[in-house]
């Protein structure tokens, strides 16, 4: 967390095992985003003697970036079976974990797909193939046929390339239009990229034409 958390209480004196809760509940909302800006938690007795209900009010406001603030609070009042003060911490940091959960997966859904628009620029598979010539053509992600020269190809491995075989490239503009430059080898059609978890490079359903 970028600034320590800050906890106040309001009309309770704090105890250590309510203290030693809050920063427990507190590491698990960091368990779940570990890039939360600030944390500020108000813990309150509103009523000496309530009738019903608790007399305790919890209350977390946190910010993520880029601009993000959530809200949780608890407040259990009339009607409601009294609850002790820890019961009323736990509820409103569930209230809070749901809300983190829910964002944190959003955001890291965006990023994994502006990651795959990236990767989709750069990636590509080899059709066709002049070895003699050396020379040959790869199809992109997003279709495009796109010349290389063999000089383009890292490591000297122009003559690792099968049709079929996955490689990164960048794009530059020739003298005959756009072609591939910097062209390093990745792996076969539906094989995991390297030795990463998953699989970043599907081939495009007509890539064998």
């Amino acid at each position: 967390m970028k600034i320590p958390p800050e906890i106040t209480y309001r009309n309770l004196e704090k105890s250590e095992a309510i203290d030693n809760l809050v920063h427990e509940k507190i590491a698990k909302l960091e368990h779940i985003c570990n890039y939360i800006n600030s944390c500020h938690i108000v813990i309150e007795k509103i009523h000496d003697r309530p009738r019903s209900g608790s007399p305790y009010r919890v209350r977390i406001d946190l910010t993520i970036p880029p601009g993000h603030e959530l809200v949780a609070q608890r407040n259990p009042g009339e009607g409601i079976q009294y609850q002790p003060l820890d019961a009323v911490i736990r509820e409103t940091f569930d209230a809070m974990r749901q809300q983190l959960t829910k964002i944190t997966q959003l955001q890291r859904a965006s990023e994994q797909a502006n990651r795959y628009a990236e990767v989709k620029e750069t990636t590509a598979f080899v059709t066709k193939l002049f070895r003699e010539d050396g020379y040959g053509f790869l199809k992109s992600l997003d279709g495009r046929e796109i010349y290389f020269h063999h000089n383009s190809v890292l490591h000297h491995d122009f003559e690792r390339l099968e049709i079929g075989t996955g490689v990164h490239f960048s794009l530059e503009e020739g003298e005959e239009g756009p072609q591939a430059s910097t062209v390093k080898i990745v792996d076969k059609p539906g094989v995991r990229a390297g030795k990463s978890s998953e699989t970043i490079i599907e081939p495009p359903l007509d890539w064998q034409e």
